[in-house]
């Protein structure tokens, strides 16, 4: 027996959450330990965005393609033909068979990996031409519970929160990107930015992008994911897939995974390293400063006015 094989035996719980979750938070630990060992003895933190990008990505795709890679294993066991692989086209459409993904599991997949992708490449908070301040370490939803579900019984309700968040990020970033680009070729002096989005919260990329770290982070993209994943794991599909049906807790377990996560990292935002900082930060370099006190005073530091 190979060694996947022995693993993916020695995971083979009869609860189908388990049977996702152990293997994926194993993987996430292995690859972590991995990274950790030669940065301490190197006191280095130059794989630190990398880690933690290859981690997500890894862990979302053995969580995402596990069930069909133990379909496949028990198939080569038996000298049977081996199930194809699911086609993320076949998620949008139904067809993907037994073993097939869901839309709603790429969707919420894909939109994280995309923040965890463009993470290390955003270097500015508040619309101010400065580093981030003193980011915490990656931490992301888990999306286990949701991909142990069986992707054929999952209801197509639309994720709307997902998409004001994703429509918010989208405009708040091009504002950004925009205003510093005019920068660069010395279209303008200014040295925070103060209209479009920005002149409707002092942090809107907080607001939008909260839970990845708290800086930045996507608060209503991910308040839209995790309304996604809890609409399937507090209906009757999700509870079975858990393995809690007929239990008296299993809704409000189901609800708790998916509120736990996004609750702790707002906490660190509002709280510990993310609005904190970046307020006391700009407080020091442009606290003097009339037009900095005027738009502090009249834009509300987090939920936008419109």
């Amino acid at each position: 027996m190979t060694l996947l094989s022995s693993l993916l035996h020695v995971t083979n719980f009869r609860n189908p959450f388990l049977r996702t979750l152990v293997p994926s938070i194993g993987a996430a630990f292995a690859l972590q330990t991995a990274v950790a060992i030669p940065s301490i003895l190197a006191e280095s933190e130059r794989f630190y965005d990398l880690s933690g990008s290859l981690t997500y990505l890894s862990v979302t795709a053995l969580s995402l393609y596990l069930p069909t890679l133990r379909a496949r294993a028990a198939a080569s066991l038996a000298g049977k033909t081996q199930p194809a692989w699911p086609s993320l086209l076949d998620a949008f459409t139904g067809k993907g068979g037994p073993n097939g993904l869901n839309w709603r599991q790429v969707v919420v997949s894909t939109a994280v990996a995309v923040r965890v992708l463009a993470d290390g490449k955003d270097s500015s908070n508040m619309g101010l031409t400065l580093p981030h301040a003193n980011p915490s370490p990656k931490l992301h939803p888990p999306r286990s519970p949701l991909h142990s579900s069986p992707s054929r019984r999952h209801r197509h309700h639309r994720p709307r929160a997902l998409r004001r968040g994703l429509t918010f990020e989208v405009t708040a970033d091009r504002q950004k990107n925009a205003w510093v680009q005019a920068k660069k070729n010395k279209e303008h002096d200014e040295d925070f930015l103060t209209h479009g989005l920005w002149s409707k919260s002092r942090h809107p990329n907080y607001f939008v992008r909260p839970f990845l770290t708290p800086s930045p982070g996507e608060s209503t993209l991910w308040t839209g994911i995790a309304t996604t994943a809890a609409g399937v794991l507090v209906s009757n599909v999700g509870q079975v897939g858990m393995g809690l049906a007929g239990t008296s807790y299993g809704r409000i377990l189901g609800l708790g995974m998916c509120a736990v996560s996004p609750a702790f990292v707002t906490f660190l935002l509002f709280k510990v390293s993310g609005i904190p900082l970046s307020e006391n930060k700009y407080d020091k370099k442009y606290g003097d400063r009339k037009d900095y006190q005027e738009w502090k005073k009249n834009t509300p530091m987090f939920f936008p006015k419109f």
